[in-house]
């Protein structure tokens, strides 16, 4: 075996086992494993970078700014203040719920989709007094079955369309995917919503927001007349003792300020609301700090906020900056202006000190600041408000040209007027230049980590195929399938696309199975196409794990799930899509070329 080929192999196998651990996050995994194929000399210096102009990651950033912009024209608020009019009945609250989701990720990234929607789910889940957890993986499950129906609906399907591009010559179309794709889904909706969701396990840890009790953990203490911070600022509190202490609230006299600034100066007979990790930190803050506990009624959460100040709930992303972060480490309140009070995982209040937590994916923080310092804080940080939102309803002018401008670029994509990427980058160019969404608001839409994936990873996938790397593992494929048919070996690659998608990012397991698909196409005397797609359709289907997809991580903390939770459902429903699929593939997709 030549060297350049033993190379990619080892490369790849050191990327999936860094991608399965999560050691490192998987954007600067990709960016190591091209940077190592392109210092050998596999990959030529000149084109290392070229993959992020590929139509794939343009594609991608295109539907990601026009997804935002959908968002701003009031789309989804629309959809979702319908949802308000269902009613009590749990079954048509799940029904409309999935609808909307399933819906919106065929035309937008199913990831926002789901963050849209996730809020309303909570409210509803609180409003009729039941666990988010029954709502919130039936929703991530739909989001995942909605992209996989149009080219533009999840990142594979963009792979795989321009990969046969590379080869054939033409790409998939934007609908291409939906004969397939549709029929699965409404499968698997039919599924979810009458027997996937009681298969949720059903713990006693109650809605999201009660899992803060915050006047359990806050007390009111007052500056006596010798105390050493009167003339000091709450800045310098900070330097004088070491106990995991958060000030929430500063009442003086008549004048409540809630989550004061550092700055402000303390004077006598000021009161404090704080909130102390332990009860030796609030006895060091009292000793220190020369301040007297005052034993008064229990502090309500509305006291620690008023119209400008606000306490929400957000939940950490798989790629937010926080993760494996401390609240320290961040200098959350100095650098961001926001207070964190407490911290929750899988449904359960942790009781560690504020300090000394590392944040992982999928945690719910509850934070305390201004609403402007707030919103800045979790876009810059990774974060998604789970709090009820003020649904703002587009002007109708404003919504029906966003769409008339998305349906353009679809129509003209379709009817080949137009290479899919132009249409979409001219749609959002469109909504850019007719103030739909600012300058600032299409760079923030976009998903970054996402990106540098497939512009790294695209590299690497074809130095896998130049190197004969690709087709070796076909031939090996095929050898050990002795005398399956192609109908068999289509069948083992659809389940090897569901395994991997489980452990690691769906667009890398579509990168790097594509030419493997095409490879054993190949040596089957095959049509390509059932092969490709069924690699799209695996790709999607990551059921069984809550970190094979972000919509998975991102319901696990607001929804109290255990990574053990999601086969339960999972495994049911990717059976059920084997079954459904194949045939599909083969009707729609033959294998004869």
């Amino acid at each position: 075996m030549p060297f350049n080929e033993i190379f990619v192999f080892a490369t790849l196998g050191a990327a999936l086992v860094l991608f399965v651990g999560g050691w490192v996050r998987y954007d600067v995994v990709a960016l190591l494993a091209l940077l190592a194929v392109t210092v050998v000399g596999i990959v030529p210096g000149n084109a290392a970078f070229m993959g992020f102009g590929h139509p794939a990651v343009v594609t991608v950033v295109a539907v990601l700014v026009i997804s935002r912009g959908l968002l701003n024209a009031g789309l989804v608020d629309s959809l979702a203040r319908l949802l308000g009019r269902v009613g009590e009945n749990f079954t048509l609250q799940l029904a409309a719920l999935l609808a909307v989701v399933t819906i919106c990720s065929a035309f937008m990234n199913n990831v926002g989709a789901l963050a849209l929607v996730m809020p309303v789910a909570i409210r509803v889940a609180r409003r009729s007094r039941r666990s988010p957890g029954l709502y919130l993986m039936p929703l991530a499950f739909a989001s995942l079955l909605g992209g996989m129906t149009t080219l533009i609906g999840t990142p594979p399907n963009v792979i795989i369309a321009t990969f046969r591009a590379d080869v054939n010559g033409q790409p998939f179309g934007i609908f291409d995917f939906a004969p397939v794709g549709v029929g699965i889904a409404l499968v698997g909706l039919v599924y979810i919503g009458l027997v996937g969701w009681r298969l949720v396990p059903q713990r006693s840890s109650p809605a999201t927001t009660d899992i803060f009790h915050i006047e359990d953990y806050s007390t009111e203490v007052q500056v006596r007349a010798d105390s050493r911070l009167i003339g000091k600022s709450l800045f310098d509190l900070k330097g004088m003792i070491d106990a995991d202490v958060v000030v929430l609230t500063l009442i003086r006299g008549d004048r409540r300020i809630p989550a004061p600034s550092s700055y402000e100066i303390l004077i006598a007979d000021d009161i404090l609301i704080v909130e102390a990790g332990s009860s030796d930190d609030l006895q060091e803050l009292l000793d220190v700090a020369k301040l007297d506990l005052l034993h008064s009624k229990k502090i309500k959460r509305d006291a620690l906020g008023d119209d400008n100040i606000v306490v929400t709930e957000a939940v950490v992303t798989s790629d937010s900056l926080m993760v494996g972060h401390t609240v320290i480490s961040l200098n959350l309140r100095w650098r961001h202006g926001v207070n964190l009070l407490a911290v929750a995982r899988q449904g359960e209040r942790l009781s560690d000190r504020l300090s000394a937590i590392r944040f992982r994916a999928g945690d719910i923080l509850l934070l305390q600041g201004p609403q402007q310092a707030l919103r800045r804080a979790l876009t810059n940080l990774g974060c998604l408000p789970l709090a009820d939102r003020d649904l703002q309803i587009g002007k109708p002018r404003r919504l029906l040209f966003s769409l008339g401008l998305f349906g353009v670029a679809l129509t003209a994509a379709t009817l080949g007027f137009l290479p899919i990427q132009t249409a979409l980058v001219m749609a959002g160019l469109g909504m850019v230049l007719t103030r739909i969404l600012s300058l600032r608001e299409a760079y923030d839409a976009v998903d970054w980590p996402i990106i540098v994936l497939l512009g790294a990873m695209i590299p690497v996938g074809e130095a896998l195929e130049i190197t004969g790397g690709a087709q070796r593992i076909a031939e090996g494929l095929y050898l050990l399938s002795g005398q399956f048919s192609p109908l068999i070996t289509l069948i083992i690659l659809l389940l090897g696309s569901m395994f991997l998608s489980d452990l690691i990012n769906n667009a890398a397991a579509a990168v790097l199975l594509a030419p493997i698909a095409m490879g054993l196409a190949q040596a089957l005397g095959a049509n390509p196409d059932p092969f490709l797609m069924a690699v799209g359709i695996g790709a999607s289907c990551a059921f069984l794990t809550p970190i094979g997809h972000q919509s998975n991580t991102l319901v696990m903390g607001p929804g109290g799930y255990r990574f053990g939770d999601y086969w339960r459902m999972g495994l049911p429903l990717e059976i059920l899509i084997l079954v459904v699929g194949i045939p599909l593939l083969l009707w729609f997709w033959p294998l004869g070329i």
